[in-house]
């Protein structure tokens, strides 16, 4: 049954939506790079108002673990995703400090890059599209055919929208599907872009299982 994660989060409207049609993962994204970043004040007020159904998940690129461990100590993220540069020895020391599930975002180029990815001791993996230069968000796909053997539940980014969302889990079958993007309009989140994805992917969940 494949989980799905709706990312970049950063308005009361955005959170009224998926507490409607109830994905099972939301991103608050606190990198600076981004455009969907959030501050620390504003993800508090939405997590406030999130279904307790959803978990929020951090998004951080190469941040301070210490800032990390408060948002997860109050309560505003259930699960840590790394999308930056954070190799073992961060891992290790953020491990050491929370309990939380942590996902490693993997920038997909070739085969060794996935190879690389399988030995990160996180949780889970999530892979998305390699750009120079960029840590995510490029709303574009890579080449799924590298996807193969992953020995840990992982998920799948990178320009996924609802006319290739069904192609996206027959063919990588990923624990969750990871959508941006693919649910704005103008660059903001779409109400009803999410409930169409959202249905899709439930009316395909008993026939990819089957």
């Amino acid at each position: 049954m494949t989980k799905i994660k709706i990312c970049g989060l950063s308005r009361m409207a955005d959170i009224e939506a998926v507490n409607e049609y109830l994905p099972d993962y939301i991103g608050f994204v606190f990198a600076s790079e981004s455009r969907r970043q959030v501050s620390e004040d504003t993800a508090r007020q939405l997590k406030a108002a999130l279904h307790p159904k959803v978990k929020a998940i951090g998004v951080f690129v190469n941040d301070d673990p210490k800032r990390i461990v408060g948002l997860c100590k109050d309560k505003t993220i259930d699960i840590v995703q790394l999308h930056g540069d954070e190799g073992e020895e961060y891992f290790k020391t953020l491990r050491s400090m929370i309990p939380h599930p942590i996902i490693k975002a993997v920038r997909v180029k070739n085969h060794e890059s996935m190879q690389n990815a399988i030995q990160y001791p996180s949780n889970y993996l999530l892979l998305d599209t390699y750009r120079e230069k960029e840590y995510g968000g490029s709303g574009e796909t890579f080449d799924w055919s590298l996807i193969s053997n992953i020995p840990k539940p992982y998920f799948l980014a990178g320009g996924i929208h609802v006319d290739n969302v069904d192609e996206a889990i027959r063919r990588c079958h990923p624990y969750c599907i990871d959508i941006s993007s693919g649910v704005e309009t103008d660059g903001v989140k779409d109400s009803k872009k999410i409930q169409e994805i959202i249905l899709k992917i439930r009316d395909l969940k008993s026939v990819v299982t089957q």
